[in-house]
């Protein structure tokens, strides 16, 4: 079989195996997991989802369908800074999708280096880097991959 990536905007609440059974209907469901989410798809279609994986699947867009500055602070797990020889910063930045993103910032004479102020460049060009990326995968989940 070969594999696909599915990008799809869905509706979801927080709702546990036991609710869902009780006001939705009843769920052959095999697992251990009691915590979960009902899941409403574009085509009406409902169902339950475990916690974690719904959590690792989906993440909340904000209202209107759009990205949020929450989002692109959210999706950046940690910043790692450095300094490349005499003027020169580099600033990593790890995502939650275990994504790397990296920026460089110089400045033409030694004597004005400023790490901090590399740091701070380079991770607004990162920020900007994850809008644009969140940018694509939403407008990839509200219109699909084939027109």
């Amino acid at each position: 079989m070969k594999k696909y990536i599915g990008f799809k905007i869905i509706e979801a609440e927080p709702m546990s195996v036991a609710e869902y059974n009780d006001k939705v209907r009843p769920l052959v469901y095999s697992g251990d997991c009691q915590e979960g989410y009902k899941v409403v798809y574009p085509d009406g279609y409902v169902s339950w989802s475990p916690k974690e994986v719904f959590e690792k699947a989906y993440m909340q867009i904000g209202d209107n369908n759009t990205v949020t500055q929450e989002m692109v602070d959210n999706f950046i797990t940690a910043f790692d800074v450095d300094t490349i020889g005499q003027k020169t910063t580099i600033v990593g930045a790890r995502l939650v999708n275990g994504f790397e993103i990296y920026e460089f910032s110089s400045c033409v004479d030694p004597a004005n280096y400023d790490e901090a102020l590399g740091a701070e460049i380079c991770k607004k060009r990162i920020k900007d880097k994850v809008w644009y990326l969140l940018g694509f995968l939403l407008q990839t989940a509200k219109e699909g991959i084939k027109s």
